[in-house]
Parts: C-alpha cells; sequence; structure tokens
C-alpha cells in the first residue's frame, strides 16, 4: 500500500537540524523493520517540511510508523493513502 507522508518539523527538530540525516536513517529503519520502504524522501519548500512516498504492508504498519514518528517530538504528519494511476484506474472501472 502506498502512502504519502507530509511532515512539519517541530521546534524541537528545527533546532536540532544537523541531526536531521540521522533522524532519517532512523525513521528508515523503523519503516523497515515495520515492513515497509521508503519508495522516495525529499525535504521541501513550502507548506510541509519534508515530503515522503512510503510502501507500507498495510494501514495498521503506517499507522504505527506515525504513531513512533509524532512520539519523539521532532515531527507532526498528515498521511493520506495514495494509488497509482494503474491501480486508480482499476479501483475506478470496478465501480458500481
Amino acid at each position: 500500500m502506498l502512502f504519502m507522508c507530509y511532515l512539519n518539523w517541530t521546534d524541537q527538530a528545527a533546532r536540532a537540524m544537523k541531526d536531521a540525516p540521522r533522524r532519517f536513517e532512523s525513521s528508515k529503519a523503523i519503516i523497515e523493520k515495520l515492513g515497509g520502504r521508503v519508495v522516495s524522501a525529499y525535504v521541501t519548500t513550502g507548506q510541509y517540511d519534508v515530503a515522503l512516498t512510503l510502501d507500507m504492508p498495510s494501514g495498521d504498519a503506517m499507522t504505527q510508523f506515525v504513531v513512533s514518528m509524532s512520539g519523539h517530538g521532532n515531527a507532526r504528519t498528515t498521511t493520506v493513502r495514495a494509488w497509482t494511476p494503474e491501480e486508480f484506474g482499476k479501483i475506478a472501472a470496478e465501480a458500481p
């Protein structure tokens, strides 16, 4: 299952910006432990500080990742389910 996860750094994370690469590696390890993988990861400007595309085995695994991220106090997240155009086309074609 694909998910888009948008993160905003908290003040705590902003004060420790030099630790961002280490925090990313730690996040990747959590994702992999939950059976997922990082499809893409970007530091961005604008509404969000980070944009991730994650392939997770289930919504529960994604929720566990978000709970873990929020629990460390470094980011607030907005997460949405994502579909490839092909996946969406199949779902739409099967709609009543």
